[in-house]
C-alpha cells in the first residue's frame, strides 16, 4: 500500500492523495484453515461485553469453551435452518420401530431366521434320545420277562399239583371203591375220606365219572360197547374207572362203556 501511496502513476490512473486504500473483510463464518467458527464483530459483541460487564466475568473464549462453541454454532445456523429443524415432524417410536408397509404384500411373511445349533449340543441331544431309547427297551423286556415268569410259576404250579394229584389217584380209587360197597357211611375213615377229596377239590380236581353224556375220546376211554335200553348211542353207558382233570388238564381219561343204542 506504501508503494501505491508513494507511486500513484505506477497502474496509470491519477488517484488524489486523500483517498484511502482498498480494503477486503472476510465474512465467511467457518474459518477455512482452522475449521472453527470465527467471531463476527457487531453481532455478539455487544451482547458477550454487556453480560460480561453485569456479571463481572470477561466474556467465554468459545474456542476454549465448548458450551460458547455451541451457542456460537446455533447462533450462525441460518434462521431458515433452525425454523425447517423447529418445524419438522417429530418420529413416532412405532415408526423407528418399523410400521408395516400398507403396500406390502400380507401372505408374504418374513422368514424367521435359524439359529445354528452348536456341534456339541447337538451331540448331546442324540445321546440323550439314544439313552432314552435303551430305558424304554429295557423297561419293555423287563415287563416280558416279569409275565413269563409269573405264567411259567404258575405252569409249574400246576404241574407239580397235577403230580400229586397223580400220585394219590389209587387211594382216590380206593375210597370210591369202599364207598360203593358201605365200608365208609360212618366213621373216622369216612370222616378222613370226606376232608381228602375236599382238599383236592380245591386245588382244582374234578372227577370224571358221569354217565349219560356224549362220548368225548379227551376225557373218555371206550373198553367196549353195548345196546342200551334208555341211553341212546354214541352215549357213555357206565363207568368203568373214574378219571380225573387238573384244569384244563386231563390227568387219567375215565374209563366207559358206550351204548350203541337200544336193542332190535
Amino acid at each position: 500500500m506504501a508503494e501505491q501511496d508513494q507511486n500513484p502513476e505506477r497502474d496509470g490512473v491519477d488517484r488524489p492523495e486523500s483517498e484511502e486504500p482498498i480494503r477486503f473483510t472476510d465474512k465467511r463464518r467457518i474459518d477455512p484453515e482452522t475449521g472453527r467458527p470465527r467471531h463476527v464483530e457487531g453481532e455478539t459483541g455487544a451482547e458477550e461485553k454487556e453480560a460480561a460487564a453485569g456479571s463481572g466475568t470477561a466474556p467465554a473464549d468459545p474456542v476454549q469453551d465448548p458450551l460458547a462453541q455451541a451457542e456460537q454454532i446455533l447462533r450462525d445456523l441460518p434462521a431458515e435452518d433452525a425454523e425447517d429443524s423447529e418445524a419438522g415432524d417429530p418420529v413416532s417410536v412405532a415408526d423407528a420401530a418399523g410400521t408395516p408397509d400398507p403396500g406390502a404384500d400380507p401372505l408374504v411373511a418374513e422368514e424367521p431366521e435359524l439359529e445354528e445349533v452348536p456341534a456339541d449340543q447337538s451331540s448331546a441331544g442324540d445321546r440323550e434320545a439314544e439313552l432314552q431309547a435303551d430305558l424304554q427297551r429295557l423297561q419293555a423286556e423287563y415287563v416280558n420277562y416279569r409275565r413269563r415268569v409269573e405264567r411259567d410259576r404258575a405252569v409249574e404250579r400246576d404241574r407239580t399239583v397235577g403230580h400229586v394229584i397223580t400220585g394219590l389217584m389209587p387211594v382216590l380209587d380206593d375210597i370210591h371203591a369202599a364207598r360203593q360197597a358201605g365200608d365208609l357211611d360212618d366213621g373216622p375213615f369216612a370222616a378222613i375220606a370226606a376232608k381228602l377229596e375236599s382238599l383236592l377239590q380245591q386245588q382244582g380236581l374234578e372227577r370224571i365219572d358221569e354217565e349219560g353224556v356224549p362220548f368225548d375220546p379227551s376225557v373218555h376211554e371206550a373198553l367196549m360197547q353195548q345196546p342200551h335200553p334208555e341211553i341212546p348211542a354214541d352215549h357213555v353207558a357206565a363207568v368203568l374207572r373214574a378219571g380225573y382233570r387238573h384244569g384244563d388238564r386231563v390227568l387219567r381219561a375215565a374209563q366207559v362203556m358206550v351204548s350203541t343204542g337200544p336193542a332190535e
